[in-house]
Order: structure tokens, then C-alpha cells, then sequence
């Protein structure tokens, strides 16, 4: 009768079945998340990679290539910067924008001599930097004549 007790005492051993399938449709759940907001389904939808397609290949928009700037930086050791960028204009204000390059080119040399070396190399400050730069091009140029600054080239030594 001892031998009985110790039987009914003892506590039954649970199954992880209920754990292996909670961890599956754990897994499910969240790959099912994922692919819903990376593919657009939820905050969007594929119509629009076919917009962003359509307005790159806009017929009344020109590209102005500015000429590469060198920058020396720094007073330690001699660094410097290469930088080339286009400006993304609307044709009617292409001539006009051409005309602004030596003022463009100036703007972009000045702001990127007062840069600190550091912020430079931080490869995140380059949006910030972008933005910067497009403001002061648009200043210049006049509004709505500038509506986007490419960077081709942006080579730190």
C-alpha cells in the first residue's frame, strides 16, 4: 500500500506538445507579420512601386550635373572630399539652374568645409547632411526649381 501512495503522489510529467506548438505558431505568426509589412499588403500596396516608376520616368524632368568639388578638411592632417552630385530639375527651369552652378558649387563648398571631419565618416549623417544640402540649393536656386540633390560621388581620404 506504501508503493500506491508514492504512485498517486508523485506529479505526472507534462508533454511539451503544447510548448513545440506554441513555439511554431509563434515563428508563423511572426514570418506572416513580416512578409504582411514588407510586402505592403497592410500600410500599402504593390501600386505604388508603379507610381515611384512612372515619376522617375517623368518626361518634364532634367538632371543638372554639378561639377565635382575636392575639399580639404581638417587643420591636423591634410584630408580630403570628393563630391559630385546632380540636381533633379524641372525642365522649364533648366537653363536657369545652369546659371546658379557657380553659386551652387559655392554653397556646397562652404557647408561642406564647416562639417566636422567626424560627421563625415558616420555613414548615417550623409541623409542628414543631404537634406542640409538640397535646403541651402534650394535657397539659392529659388523655390521649386531643385527638387531632388543625387550624390554620385562622396569619397572621404
Amino acid at each position: 500500500m506504501a508503493q500506491m501512495d508514492t504512485a498517486l503522489d508523485a506529479p505526472a510529467k507534462k508533454s511539451p506538445l503544447p510548448l513545440i506548438i506554441g513555439a511554431v505558431l509563434m515563428l508563423l505568426f511572426g514570418a506572416g507579420t513580416f512578409y504582411t509589412l514588407y510586402s505592403g499588403l497592410l500600410f500599402g500596396s504593390g501600386k505604388p512601386k508603379e507610381k515611384v516608376a512612372e515619376s522617375a520616368a517623368h518626361p518634364g524632368i532634367t538632371y543638372v550635373a554639378l561639377d565635382p568639388l575636392i575639399i580639404s578638411l581638417g587643420s591636423k592632417a591634410p584630408r580630403h572630399l570628393r563630391f559630385s552630385a546632380q540636381l533633379e530639375v524641372p525642365q522649364a527651369y533648366q537653363q536657369e539652374v545652369e546659371s546658379l552652378k557657380p553659386r551652387v558649387a559655392d554653397v556646397l563648398n562652404s557647408y561642406l568645409r564647416a562639417v566636422d571631419v567626424g560627421e563625415l565618416e558616420n555613414a548615417n549623417a550623409l541623409i542628414r547632411m543631404r537634406a542640409q544640402m538640397l535646403r541651402r540649393i534650394q535657397v539659392v536656386t529659388g523655390e521649386g526649381r531643385v527638387r531632388d540633390l543625387l550624390i554620385i560621388e562622396f569619397v572621404l581620404n
